[in-house]
């Protein structure tokens, strides 16, 4: 999903209108995905290829009986080196496949747990809110907004002096205006009530001081 100019038009300008109370700084961040996942998909691929090995190892026979349906079906006794290297192309075809089956993006996230999606989110925002907002006003008073689409997860983060006086609670109903709105396919009205919101709180905490100054750029970052 590409936002339109006119999503990041209303983004801009919700940021705009919010940042109008407030010192307060809010930064917007639309990405397609966090990450990834390839090492997820080899963490897959390797469980597949172990399977074959416990299955072999509770049934041998099917190695045997393979060995005999392919090459020798007058075979009374398999050497045990051979049911070896049977077991041994077995996984090697089954973690290939698997990897081949997983280069594609979709069915990659699909089996991805929910928990590993929410901590790379989580990093990823993080990452962002360092090199974008951290430390960059005056008053450390930058927000980050941060949505990805691909895990459905959407970050907000602030800066220490929001953080002393603002509880991570307080957010809730930000992140539920923003993900309500998401889960419609309105993802720029979404951005822009959760933003509406953000400069609701800082504009109560942080009202806006006569020499104030934009010091972050208002408009939509979309990656």
């Amino acid at each position: 999903m590409h936002l339109t100019e006119q999503d990041h038009a209303v983004v801009t300008e919700a940021v705009a209108a919010a940042e109008r109370n407030t010192d307060g700084e809010i930064v917007t961040v639309v990405a397609g995905q966090s990450d990834s996942y390839l090492d997820v998909a080899m963490h897959w691929a390797v469980l597949a290829m172990l399977l074959v090995l416990a299955l072999l190892s509770v049934w041998p026979g099917i190695a045997a009986a393979l060995y005999e349906r392919v090459f020798d079906p007058w075979t009374q006794v398999v050497h045990p080196s051979v049911l070896l290297l049977i077991a041994l192309v077995l996984q090697v075809l089954v973690f290939l496949v698997v990897r081949l089956l997983l280069t594609l993006p979709q069915v990659r996230l699909a089996v991805t747990p929910g928990a590993t999606k929410t901590r790379r989110v989580r990093r990823r925002a993080m990452g962002l809110f360092r090199t974008a907002a951290e430390k960059r006003t005056r008053g450390r008073t930058g927000v980050l907004l941060y949505l990805s689409l691909a895990e459905h997860r959407a970050e907000l983060i602030a800066d220490e002096a929001i953080h002393a006086k603002v509880a991570p609670e307080v957010w809730g109903e930000v992140m539920a205006a923003l993900v309500g709105a998401v889960r419609e396919g309105r993802v720029a009205d979404g951005m822009a009530q959760a933003v509406a919101q953000v400069g609701v709180v800082l504009a109560e905490h942080f009202p806006r001081s006569a020499d104030d100054v934009n010091e972050l750029p208002d408009r939509l970052i979309e990656l």
